[in-house]
């Protein structure tokens, strides 16, 4: 019977909730293992009738594991969706997992490319001639100054740029559409693009495609990306991401309000537009530290 309301709450959250693959397979995995925890702890491993005790034992087999903390919030985070879907539907008459706290996590900051080395990486890296070249250049620009996820760069179809209002449409997290305004340079590298993505004889809708006229897939993106941030950073990590938190930081760095930044990031809640702050306040201290008088030890 617990079986069927876990199966139930994937398809909750898969149809109704309308979760990524990634998020729906996230959450069956660790609802599995917990139940696979719960047959080994409990005689009578009924998912309804645990208590905040077997939860308890299963986060300290998680860090005794040596698990990292932020996965173990995940895996709560999981298991606190599943009990409230339960309670919301009378399944079950009180919550488990109210009384439990996960581990503490270190704040990690977002790793951003300095404003500088994004210009290195426009003005004088070489690009492949043709299709390719043009291809990888626009997709870079598109990242940087857009602050798309991958996920929301792949599913970008022509028809989602209009060119004439200079506006991008991206289908984001839970399928919330946003708008995000893109710049003249920008225009006339999308038109290049178009030019040469047509006289290739290419029909595919999507937006970035391959030489076979196949969709970027998101393993293919990371590549591309992490080729061309080799030649301009140190930095250990070189993904999509990287590009998006550079978004973020350059636009507040530079004035910009912090709600309308939430907006272009399709955030839901300020909170996680808030962590590029730091890095605002840290470009200020440096400032008053070399300009100010009387900032010197």
């Amino acid at each position: 019977m617990a079986v069927d309301h876990l199966n139930n709450f994937i398809d909750y959250i898969r149809h109704e909730k309308k979760l990524s693959k990634h998020s729906v397979l996230s959450y069956h995995t660790d609802l599995l293992q917990f139940q696979s925890f719960v047959e080994k702890e409990l005689s009578d491993p009924n998912l309804l009738k645990i208590n905040y005790l077997i939860v308890r034992s299963w986060v300290a087999q998680l860090i005794d594991n040596k698990i990292a903390a932020r996965s173990v919030n995940r895996k709560l985070s999981s298991l606190k969706s599943f009990y409230k879907y339960l309670l919301r539907n009378d399944f079950i008459k009180t919550n488990p997992l109210q009384k439990i706290q996960g581990p503490k996590t270190p704040k990690k900051l977002p790793v951003f490319i300095d404003e500088s080395n994004m210009e290195l990486l426009f003005a004088d890296i070489k690009f492949e001639e043709g299709f390719i070249g043009i291809r990888d250049k626009l997709l870079l620009d598109i990242l940087y100054q857009t602050g798309l996820r991958r996920a929301e760069l792949i599913s970008l179809k022509e028809q989602s740029i209009d060119l004439y209002d200079l506006t991008i449409k991206v289908l984001g997290k839970r399928n919330k559409e946003r708008i995000i305004p893109i710049s003249l340079p920008l225009k006339r590298n999308l038109e290049e693009y178009f030019a040469v993505k047509k006289s290739e004889g290419f029909k595919n809708p999507y937006l970035f495609v391959n030489k076979k006229d196949k969709a970027l897939n998101e393993p293919q993106i990371y590549t591309l990306v992490k080729k061309y941030l080799s030649q301009i950073t140190t930095l250990g990590k070189k993904s999509p991401h990287v590009l998006r938190h550079t978004f973020a930081t350059h636009l507040l760095n530079n004035g910009a309000d912090i709600n309308a930044v939430k907006e272009l990031l399709g955030h839901a809640n300020l909170s996680a537009t808030q962590i590029y702050t730091h890095n605002t306040i840290e470009k200020l201290k440096k400032t008053y530290k070399q300009s100010h008088p009387r900032s010197g030890e």
